[in-house]
């Protein structure tokens, strides 16, 4: 630590990553309603993968950020899935 009680080099304790991974996952339910019904399934199948893979990070004690974000994916997920169940009560009628 500095004498100011900083970290080195201008570094944040979460690491330079911790902002740009939360902009990547966040999904607005309004984008979501544009995507077709396979988008959305794809979007899904990515969103899980990930969760998986923070999973795993989280048991091999990860970076606090990925822990914050197992939150925003696990509520993508739910986002993503509420569009699509929507969508597919609004293709029955």
């Amino acid at each position: 630590f500095g004498s100011s009680g900083t970290f080195p080099h201008g570094a944040s304790p979460l690491g330079a990553s911790a902002p740009r991974l939360a902009a990547m996952v966040r999904v607005k339910a309004y984008e979501l309603r544009s995507k077709t019904s396979k988008e959305l399934l794809k979007e899904l199948d990515d969103m899980k993968n990930e969760l998986a893979q923070l999973r795993v990070a989280k048991v091999s004690g990860g970076a606090a950020s990925k822990l914050a974000k197992i939150k925003i994916v696990r509520k993508s997920i739910a986002r993503i899935l509420t569009v699509y169940n929507q969508k597919q009560k609004a293709e029955a009628r």
